[in-house]
C-alpha cells in the first residue's frame, strides 16, 4: 500500500473533513478551525507538530505527494 494510513473513526473524520492534517515529513497538523468551530481539539493540540507513528517499511508509508494533496485541497489552513 502506498498512500494509506490507519485511522481511528474520529481521527478519521476530522482528517477526510481537513480539520487534521499529516505534513510530507509526517507531523500531525490540527488547523486553528477545530477550535473556532467546535470550540474543542485539545488532545489534538497537544499532539500538534509531533510526528505520527509509521510503518517499519518505507514502501508502506504515505507518500508524500498525497499528503501534499490532502494539505492543498482539503486541509483548512485557516
Amino acid at each position: 500500500m502506498d498512500n494509506g494510513l490507519l485511522l481511528k473513526s474520529d481521527v478519521h473524520i476530522l482528517f477526510d473533513r481537513g480539520y487534521l492534517g499529516v505534513d510530507p515529513k509526517h507531523r500531525l497538523l490540527v488547523s486553528p478551525r477545530l477550535r473556532s468551530e467546535f470550540g474543542n481539539g485539545d488532545q489534538f493540540y497537544a499532539k500538534a507538530g509531533e510526528q505520527i507513528a509509521l510503518p517499519e517499511r518505507r514502501d508502506d508509508r504515505p507518500r508524500a505527494e498525497f499528503l501534499e494533496w490532502h494539505l492543498d485541497t482539503v486541509y483548512k489552513a485557516a
